[in-house]
């Protein structure tokens, strides 16, 4: 093959050849660089895993509650809410939980005659008042008032939120009592010891759900004793 031949169609190379040594140092030192990184951080996951463990050591306290007029001595997880100790550690499972996040009501206690979530309130902070639960209410023998309403007017159907229904319930019968107002009382422009009606009932009945559509019935039963100004 003449010269200019060959220069015109130069004989092909190997890849290897056509690297040059500073892109093999960028290779090796990238190379390097990373297996330093990764041992070191192989090296501290135990310090990381040990500080995390520390932090959430639980911090427990002393709690002293009166639950249904009984007295419990407790030494709980700061972290507690009042509705995982009735639940877990006194066994009073009236209470249930639904969400777990205050939007259901099924968890509703009495604190002091308030009506609270108890999944979002904690057991330390309930120290000093009086806890009244649905067991504290009545029981098969002696049912209180709302709780025979709920009977006689069929307000439940799976029955499961029907606790917090019967406590919120039975503090709403008090705050009537009492002149509280609603957001219906504004609008309807009733503010001094306003009608309890069935829009009143449904408004301050709003923060508990029934899944089972027992509204109507849920309604009746409350509205027995408002229009009667009977007990709860």
């Amino acid at each position: 093959m003449p010269p200019c031949a060959e220069s015109a169609f130069p004989e092909t190379l190997d890849a290897e050849e056509v690297s040059t040594p500073e892109s093999e140092l960028s290779r090796r030192t990238f190379l390097a660089v990373s297996g330093v990184v990764t041992a070191g951080i192989v090296a501290g996951l135990p310090r990381v895993a040990v500080a995390q463990t520390s932090q959430s050591a639980p911090q427990t306290f002393p709690v002293s509650l009166s639950i249904n007029k009984q007295m419990h001595q407790l030494t709980v997880d700061t972290r507690t809410t009042l509705l995982d100790l009735l639940r877990e550690n006194l066994d009073l499972t009236g209470s249930k939980k639904g969400c777990d996040h205050g939007q259901c009501g099924a968890c509703t206690v009495l604190l002091n005659g308030r009506r609270v979530n108890s999944c979002l309130t904690l057991a330390v902070a309930a120290q000093g008042a009086e806890i009244t639960t649905i067991e504290g209410l009545g029981d098969e023998q002696h049912l209180s008032p709302m709780q025979k309403s709920f009977l006689d007017h069929d307000g439940f159907q799976c029955g499961y939120c029907t606790p917090g229904q019967i406590c919120s319930a039975t503090a709403l019968i008090e705050e009537t009592r009492r002149g509280d107002l609603s957001r219906m009382s504004f609008e309807t422009g009733k503010i001094s010891h306003p009608e309890i009606t069935d829009d009143e009932i449904r408004e301050r009945m709003s923060g508990n759900i029934c899944r089972c559509g027992a509204y109507p019935n849920i309604v009746a039963a409350v509205r027995a004793l408002t229009s009667t100004g009977g007990a709860a």
